[in-house]
């Protein structure tokens, strides 16, 4: 029997798939627990509509995240640390500071989407990588750490 699950389900498939089953499993376990549905005209119908609505959210999405990463470009984020003897850089500025930093000129992202393996802790200019759509688009932006006075 043809299905379409509506979850995952260990060993037979992630949702949103279409699956061939057994005729008991998916009447007596994958139906009655709300995991899948018959795979009938109608719902196969219904079923196409959605990933064809899906697929052009996603398109929307990544094309917003282009524009984002366009804009990004030309946007310097300005920070301060102070500076002891010798040159020695006291803090650091971590991909928290960074999120609000882009919050404030306008660009809402998530600090977990920001990609630095490490806090900046260097005085001059660093590049900084954030994911805008699931890694395929990264935007850039330059983090420019000066000496307090």
């Amino acid at each position: 029997m043809k299905v379409i699950l509506l979850k995952d389900v260990k060993k037979v498939g992630k949702a949103d798939e279409l699956k061939e089953v057994s005729d008991g499993y998916a009447r007596n376990f994958l139906i009655p627990k709300g995991l899948a549905m018959a795979a009938s005209p109608a719902n196969l119908k219904a079923y196409e509509q959605e990933m064809q609505k899906r697929a052009a959210n996603e398109a929307e999405l990544k094309k917003q995240a282009e524009k984002t990463a366009e804009e990004l470009k030309g946007v310097t984020l300005e920070f301060q640390l102070s500076q002891g003897a010798g040159g020695h850089v006291f803090g650091t500025i971590s991909s928290k500071q960074i999120a609000v930093a882009l919050a404030q000129k306008g660009f809402p992202v998530e600090k977990r989407k920001i990609m630095m393996t490490d806090p900046v802790d260097s005085l001059g200019t660093t590049k900084v990588k954030i994911d805008l759509y699931h890694g395929q688009v990264i935007g850039e932006v330059d983090v420019h750490v000066s000496a307090k006075n």
